[in-house]
């Protein structure tokens, strides 16, 4: 295992709390609820024929799950303020965590957000309204939700106000890597010494008819007969069959929302708290193609390689890391082939033929994903990689990629199928992208594997 360098903290993740489609219309907001999703390789996705991913929170469920809030701001607040709430106050009941006291008064509050689609509404409800036909009631009503919720950084106020914290409070969009480059910033924060514990929440929700409105607009621009600059399929979103990523049959991906929070210590900060963890965040790093085009992909996989190798240099070690030293990936491609081949190429470039990664009888490493549980959420996919990533370190099992039945031939190395695969393992790679980027965490065990055999690590999954 890694040593770690002189003056520099440990950064571990103590809680976990999610705002996620669950089966039959429930929300999945434990860490045993995530885990039962990923470990069967379930999907949540099928509404009656329409594959998004949808979550059922009414007034009453998001009462029951953060008590005692003012009446007067939850009418203020739109899906994506409640979906970070009930995630946050998940996470920190998880982690110990008191988020009526005082406890967090000092923790860095920080969101990743990659849609505009909440904002933009709210902004559009107070442009287009008659103020003249309101009550003043319903008019300071109105002004209170587009003051909450017409910037970028709403969740991030909303969240920092609830735990009264006077710590560093923003937000990050980075498109669908948000939280994977914010659990990178937030790391950096506690292993520097600026604070000693982060609350990071990646959220989105997206308006269903805004995106039937712009897949119109796609159909009539290839009319044009104009192709891409580039070779690879391009990118599409489906509504009418589920997303597969790794299947030879992917053609696209499903969107989804919710949110998902994790909680961030320095080890010391936890050990005074009495808390163990989930396992620890290494190594972080975030790399884009470069072309000269804001919309071309990456399609040889070459950021993704860049931003592996930078994080496989973890700042908290002596030295770096070898890839084959990195026995489990949970990828990032979404169902869609453009992504899965640009991941497939990255990976052959890092492993090599013939390698075998530690800990295992495969050639490289072992490649899931999990994006097929929720839909392709944008900013919260991040933090829900890293969240079934460290669960499956604890229980020592890779889970399925979900709804991938049907490898395909181009895949370089085993994809984890049909039902979890043993290894007990402590270091893992996650991945996320957003057009022309790709971002890239290393992940290790709250200790060496063999200084924790047979012991669980910290927090609550059941």
């Amino acid at each position: 295992m890694v040593s770690v360098a002189a003056g520099w903290r440990d950064v571990l993740v103590t809680g976990m709390g999610f705002c996620l489609p669950g089966p039959d219309r429930t929300v999945c907001r434990t860490g045993g609820d995530l885990w039962r999703t990923v470990s069967s390789g379930g999907s949540h996705l099928d509404n009656d024929g329409l594959f998004y991913g949808l979550v059922h929170l009414d007034d009453e469920a998001f009462d029951r799950a953060v008590p005692d809030l003012d009446m007067r701001f939850r009418d203020y607040y739109n899906r994506v303020h409640r979906y970070g709430l009930v995630a946050l106050v998940e996470a920190c009941e998880d982690a110990g965590l008191d988020w009526h006291g005082t406890e967090l008064a000092d923790a860095a509050v920080l969101t990743g957000r990659a849609g505009m689609d909440t904002a933009l509404e709210t902004y559009m409800e107070g442009v287009t309204g008659d103020s003249s036909g309101m009550s003043p009631a319903e008019a300071r009503s109105l002004l209170m939700r587009i003051l909450l919720s017409v910037t970028a950084t709403d969740v991030a106020s909303v969240q920092a106000a609830l735990l009264r914290s006077g710590g560093p409070t923003f937000s990050l969009s980075c498109g669908c890597a948000s939280t994977n480059a914010l659990l990178g910033v937030a790391a950096n924060q506690i292993a520097d010494g600026e604070v000693d514990i982060a609350v990071v929440t990646g959220v989105d929700a997206y308006s269903l008819d805004h995106i039937e409105h712009f897949e119109e607009l796609r159909v009539t621009s290839e009319r044009t007969g104009r192709t891409s600059s580039y070779q690879a399929p391009t990118t599409r979103l489906r509504y009418d069959r589920p997303m597969r990523p790794y299947d030879e049959r992917a053609d696209g991906f499903n969107l989804g929302e919710g949110a998902a929070t994790l909680i961030l210590e320095s080890r010391e900060h936890a050990e005074r708290r009495g808390r163990r963890s989930y396992g620890r965040i290494l190594g972080q790093s975030i790399r884009r193609g470069a072309t000269g085009s804001a919309l071309t992909p990456d399609e040889d996989g070459d950021a993704l390689v860049r931003a592996v190798h930078s994080a496989l240099r973890p700042k908290d070690s002596h030295g770096r890391i070898a890839p084959s030293a990195v026995p489990v990936v949970n990828g990032g491609a979404e169902g869609d082939p453009l992504f899965q081949t640009m991941e497939f190429r990255a990976l052959r470039s890092l492993y090599g033929a013939g390698a075998r990664a530690e800990g295992t009888d495969a050639t490289g490493p072992l490649i899931t994903n999990h994006e097929a549980c929720f839909g392709h959420s944008g900013a919260p996919l991040g933090n829900i990689g890293v969240a079934a990533t460290l669960l499956m370190m604890r229980h020592g099992q890779v889970c399925p990629a979900a709804n991938c039945e049907k490898v395909a031939e181009e895949a370089p190395y085993a994809v984890v199928t049909g039902y979890p695969w043993p290894l007990s393992f402590d270091l893992a790679l996650s991945f996320n992208y957003q057009m022309g980027a790709a971002a890239a965490l290393l992940l290790a065990a709250p200790e060496p594997l063999a200084a924790t055999a047979g012991t669980p690590g910290g927090g609550r999954d059941d």
